[in-house]
């Protein structure tokens, strides 16, 4: 059985819903030594979350980033507002959405469907830096 656990760090990105499929699979070469197993991909961050949805129409990411909006708007009177306005909306929204995924891995790739790819979702203005935990269990 192969256990392989690394961190890798993103770029910061703007507000919205990102693909990051491909910067998962760069930093993990050992994915191809893999025939069966499970990835888990765990993001450090309480302002920012991870999910899987569709790759192929960059409609679906804008407008997942204004459903996100709908439920938890800056607008909001939250009572937590030391770190600005859009810091407890980011915290709310992180929640709904989760901070890890786990995709299966078949033959040394993830075994996600053809439309699926695994989004950051940066729930800030200016987030920054992100932080994946990545831990690869195979054979």
């Amino acid at each position: 059985m192969t256990v392989i656990q690394k961190t890798i760090q993103l770029p910061a990105y703007p507000r919205g819903c990102h693909l990051i499929t491909h910067k998962i699979v760069e930093q993990l070469p050992e994915l191809s030594t893999v025939q069966a197993g499970l990835l888990s991909v765990f993001i450090q961050h309480t302002s920012a979350s991870l999910t899987i949805n569709e790759n192929a129409d960059p409609d679906v990411r804008r407008d997942l980033d204004a459903l996100l909006e709908s439920w938890a708007p800056e607008t909001f009177p939250y009572a937590h507002q030391e770190e600005g306005r859009d810091d407890m909306p980011a915290h709310g929204k992180a929640s709904l959405m989760g901070a890890s995924v786990t995709i299966p891995v078949t033959n040394g790739r993830l075994a996600l469907g053809v439309w699926q790819g695994v989004y950051l979702c940066e729930h800030r203005n200016y987030g920054g830096s992100r932080t994946l935990v990545l831990t690869l269990i195979g054979e």
